[in-house]
């Protein structure tokens, strides 16, 4: 059947049908269309929805993500005719009843996945059942190497190539902006590619966006850290395991990260960047993802063996995430505490031992520092300023003003002190409340937005003394950032009350 095409701006890769036409072809609603570009011949399988509000009879709409590899003109022609149902619809049953899923199996699956070929629902009933059901090692090697080979890869002539990564959960975790530039001063090379926040307050790659551009392709990655030694760049501009990128948001509706998809998506993109040594962060503690030292130990081991069975040497450093890291939440305010360490090399001793604990152990694996001097050794790079000139040499190759300084980041105009109910000690601090603070006063969107916490676990306190302050750039959100932080009482102070209880 060949229609008339027009064009939705919507990125979804969907193809509406008039009932009419659908009826003449045969297919429902969920099943899958051939659709070839008359002119180009470029052709490609798309899921269909029926509406015959936005579909008149003899037209086809093509989402503008469905049209990405047709190329359709708006009033082009296209064909189009049914498809059969997918082979990968009986391995992801198979997974759904329990079974496990072969390489080939699993190479289908991701496939389908990255051409679109599977529906969103399709991937969540595939990730939900890994979920429930577990993968073993071997599947978790399966689709670690079928991510990989979803899309483009990095190498370098030079090793080695380090990358860090931190399993997430913890406020403030603002480290690559000390890590990287420490790493690469010591002459390693560190192409690190870095996830924007979803429920967080802001990604890796939010941060270093207030300093320089992110978005960059898998050749200029490579070509800008062999000149400058390293990058901080958003992963998703890249088309470095997109497979990874697809399923990230099947998720993210149902807040699920099963364990072998995580360890599968750590991995993937490690080696897809040409990495082959690797340090972990694995915050531990009340309101992370890891609740305890010792399965945090249990995730370390399945990392570095997933590591080796890919040829990367991992390690791992469970670290203690029951408070943020440093102070500041927020885009500027975090990069504003990074650079500042970096310029003054002093600051928030939380922030600055954990930067150059997990630094140290990149350089102690790497021989650039012996065993046990890794840190100290970190620290050095950044007392002597040589982390701070590698850290201007990264923004300005990435198109920033290398000249930034720590107080030219602009923090809202609209702040409120939250001050101590009573004397004492703070004894316990929200990590989740934090965020969900900062969130609310505008963070990772607006740039100045986010929260200083001026007291943190141990710390003592005056009555009315501010345990922290919120920054937002709208007045609006402010009062919705005051009203949160007054129920959620993110930080408990020794004797206050937290709640009151009474009969009616």
């Amino acid at each position: 059947m060949f229609l008339s095409a027009d064009i939705i701006d919507i990125t979804a890769p969907i193809l509406l049908l008039n009932t009419a036409d659908a009826e003449s072809l045969g297919v429902q609603e969920g099943d899958r269309l051939f659709v070839s570009n008359k002119d180009t011949k470029q052709s490609r399988i798309i899921p269909v929805t029926i509406s015959d509000t936005l579909a008149p009879r003899g037209s086809a709409l093509l989402t503008a993500g469905a049209n990405r590899d047709l190329g359709v003109l708006p009033g082009g022609n296209v064909e189009i005719f049914p498809a059969k149902r997918p082979a990968s619809m009986d391995f992801i049953r198979k997974k759904i009843d329990g079974g496990k899923l072969t390489r080939p199996e699993t190479a289908a699956i991701v496939s389908d996945i990255t051409n679109h070929v599977l529906s969103d629902a399709e991937v969540t009933s595939y990730i939900t059942a890994s979920y429930i059901n577990g993968m073993d090692m071997d599947e978790v090697e399966y689709l670690t190497r079928e991510m990989i080979a979803s899309g483009e890869t990095i190498s370098f002539s030079r090793k080695p190539v380090v990358d860090k990564h931190s399993i997430g959960g913890v406020p403030g975790n603002k480290i690559t902006l000390l890590v990287v530039p420490v790493v690469a001063a010591s002459g390693l090379l560190i192409p690190k590619t870095s996830s924007r926040a979803i429920t967080g307050a802001g990604g890796t790659a939010d941060l270093m966006e207030a300093l320089a551009p992110v978005a960059f392709s898998a050749s200029e990655v490579r070509q800008m850290t062999e000149k400058a030694g390293g990058v901080i760049v958003w992963g998703g501009a890249t088309n470095i395991v997109p497979a990874d990128d697809i399923m990230i948001s099947c998720e993210y509706p149902l807040k699920i990260n099963g364990r072998g998809k995580m360890l599968a998506s750590i991995i993937a993109k490690k080696a897809a960047v040409g990495s082959d040594t690797c340090v972990i962060d694995i915050p531990a503690g009340p309101g992370t993802k890891i609740a305890d030292e010792a399965e945090g130990r249990v995730l370390a081991g399945q990392l570095i063996e997933l590591g080796k069975r890919l040829g990367i040497k991992v390690e791992c450093a469970v670290t203690f995430g029951g408070a943020p890291v440093g102070r500041n939440i927020g885009v500027n305010l975090e990069v504003s505490e990074a650079l500042h360490i970096l310029e003054n090399k002093d600051g928030a001793g939380s922030l600055v031992q954990k930067s150059c604990a997990i630094a140290g152990i990149a350089l102690e694996m790497t021989g650039k520092a012996a065993a046990g001097n890794g840190a100290d050794a970190a620290m050095t790079l950044i007392r002597n300023g040589k982390a701070l000139s590698k850290m201007r040499e990264i923004i300005e190759i990435q198109g920033g003003d290398p000249n930034v300084k720590a107080d030219d980041l602009t923090f809202g105009p609209f702040t409120y002190d939250v001050p101590a109910p009573a004397d004492g000690a703070v004894i316990s601090v929200k990590n989740r409340a934090l965020i969900d603070i900062a969130r609310t006063a505008g963070s990772p969107a607006d740039h100045g937005a986010g929260l200083t916490l001026h007291k943190k676990p141990g710390e003592t306190v005056r009555k009315g003394e501010p345990l922290l302050t919120i920054y937002a750039e709208k007045e609006w959100r402010l009062s919705e950032a005051i009203e949160l932080c007054r129920t959620a009482k993110p930080v408990a102070v020794s004797g206050m009350l937290l709640s009151r209880i009474g009969s009616e």
